[in-house]
């Protein structure tokens, strides 16, 4: 039986052949690196070559920010609010008139020691004058050593009276004075409790809050397990931290008053605060309620950026690891056995390696077990190469990363020098 091509069907099958003919054609086409033994080259892998070097630590903790001093504003006297005097909301000065008490009352109070007292000082006028003329008479025998004494007496009982006075009259003078209700210390002020025409009794007499907002304190606390893994990281040299001491605890203030660490805050939209802080305060004993040791940090607010009461991140800065390796976060793996890195050997294969990790250094994971100086770590290209034992092509990973170092070949000069070597001329 015969077939009938028609021109459509010709035309697409000249088309798929047309590529292989002129391949056969050119046998100086351009073709992929055949890899050993005519197979596919070695994939393609990023990795970097660790070095020993100090790496700087930061712990990032959950904090909350607080005023430096809050303080509850009260009335010392009791009396009708006659009126308001601050802007609630806004910040005042140590000193400030923020309300005024009806005064009338105190002021009667004032007049009326005052009178008491100007009898009292007449009183010993009077009793200094008998007392004068009856201390000749006595020295002459002219009267009776008694009336002499009555005299004394007298005088003494007057001057008496005269300081009970003068302190009532002062008592009275300051009542009137705390009618006017003035800041204790400069800060932000609250919403007043009281409005005008209130009565203000002993019983209640909050008027209003002030809180001083710069500086400007962040609460926290360290965990019970993470102070122990620092103190003995202090200790056994693994970990330094400025103004600190060998064998020292990470809690405890060194000779200068300082506990070693700086502070930064990241608020709640990702963004970093601009001004750095100090850690002026840990607890020497754990809570029980939570099983951490309390702490707080002290940082500059002139701008009022920072508000009372905001949810921070808190990240403790200074410390450093002397000698120590870390790898960027991409390469280690999650598996079935725990964390796991690639390592490329001399013989550019690739060797699962079982790692331990202990925080975080500008990103990158520090490793305290599993690798060391001078091992290239796979970070790119496990789609490709994720079988041990498998032949890669080492490249130097382009990102910058503290603790690896360049190598234009990906690979340990010594391992370049044998393959070249070994290499078939």
């Amino acid at each position: 039986m015969t077939t009938t091509r028609t021109p459509s069907k010709i035309s697409s099958t000249l088309l798929f052949a047309l590529p292989v003919l002129l391949a056969a054609c050119n046998p100086t086409s351009d073709k992929p690196p055949a890899g050993p033994g005519g197979g596919m080259p070695p994939p393609e892998v990023s990795v970097i070559t660790l070095q020993a070097k100090a790496q700087p630590v930061v712990l990032e903790l959950v904090g909350q920010t607080a005023g430096s001093r809050e303080t509850e504003v009260r009335a010392r006297v009791a009396g009708i609010l006659q009126k308001r005097l601050f802007v609630e909301g806004t910040a005042v000065q140590a000193g400030t008139p923020l309300f005024q008490i009806d005064p009338a009352t105190f002021q009667n109070q004032v007049a009326s020691a005052e009178a008491n007292l100007a009898v009292a000082e007449a009183k010993v006028k009077q009793a200094r004058r008998d007392q004068a003329r009856a201390a000749p008479l006595a020295a002459e025998k002219a009267i009776s050593q008694k009336e002499a004494d009555d005299a004394q007496s007298a005088l003494e009982s007057a001057e008496a009276s005269l300081k009970q006075m003068q302190a009532q009259t002062n008592e009275a003078r300051l009542n009137l004075a705390y009618t006017k209700v003035v800041a204790p210390i400069a800060g932000v002020t609250s919403t007043a409790v009281k409005s005008d025409g209130n009565l203000i009794t002993a019983s209640d007499s909050l008027l209003t809050t002030i809180v001083q907002t710069n500086p400007m304190y962040v609460n926290f606390s360290l965990s019970e397990a993470d102070v122990l893994r620092m103190t003995q990281q202090l200790s056994s040299g693994q970990l330094n931290v400025p103004g600190s001491t060998s064998g020292s605890s990470v809690t405890k203030r060194s000779a200068n008053g300082s506990l070693g660490f700086t502070v930064k805050l990241k608020l709640a939209d990702g963004s970093v605060y601009a001004r750095e802080g100090k850690l002026n305060f840990t607890s020497e004993k754990v809570n029980p309620q939570t099983g951490s040791f309390e702490a707080r940090a002290e940082l500059p607010n002139p701008d009022g950026v920072l508000r009372p009461g905001q949810f921070v991140r808190v990240m403790l800065g200074g410390a450093s690891r002397p000698n120590s390796l870390s790898v960027p976060q991409r390469a280690v793996i999650d598996s079935p056995f725990g964390k796991i890195v690639f390592v490329v050997n001399k013989d550019d294969k690739l060797e699962p390696r079982p790692v331990e990790l202990d925080g975080w250094s500008q990103g990158d994971w520090i490793v305290t077990k599993g690798v060391q100086a001078g091992d290239r770590v796979l970070v790119e290209g496990f789609i490709k190469a994720h079988d041990p034992g498998m032949t890669v092509k080492p490249v130097p990973y382009l990102a910058a990363m503290p603790g690896a170092v360049p190598n234009p070949q990906g690979k340990p000069p010594e391992a370049s020098a044998n393959k070249s070597q070994a290499a078939p001329k």
